[in-house]
């Protein structure tokens, strides 16, 4: 059975914390930005943690990583 590959755009989009947690970008920060309240676009440019439901999908696109 061939080796299982990462998925290289999850890769760069993503990043493993120490316990185990997903960190992520929050989307809706690039454009249409006038009608976004100040607050709201200062949580935007914040990580966020990855709900359970899609840590499992992303970690199984990180799988092909070593020591993950």
């Amino acid at each position: 059975m061939p080796k299982m590959k990462t998925h290289k755009g999850t890769k760069k989009r993503v990043k493993v914390t120490g316990s185990g947690k997903i960190s992520l970008r929050h989307s809706g920060k690039s454009h249409i930005l006038t009608k976004k309240t100040h607050k709201r676009k200062k949580r935007l440019g914040q990580d966020a943690i990855a709900p359970k439901g899609a840590e499992r999908k992303i970690k199984k696109a990180l799988a092909g990583q070593e020591g993950r």
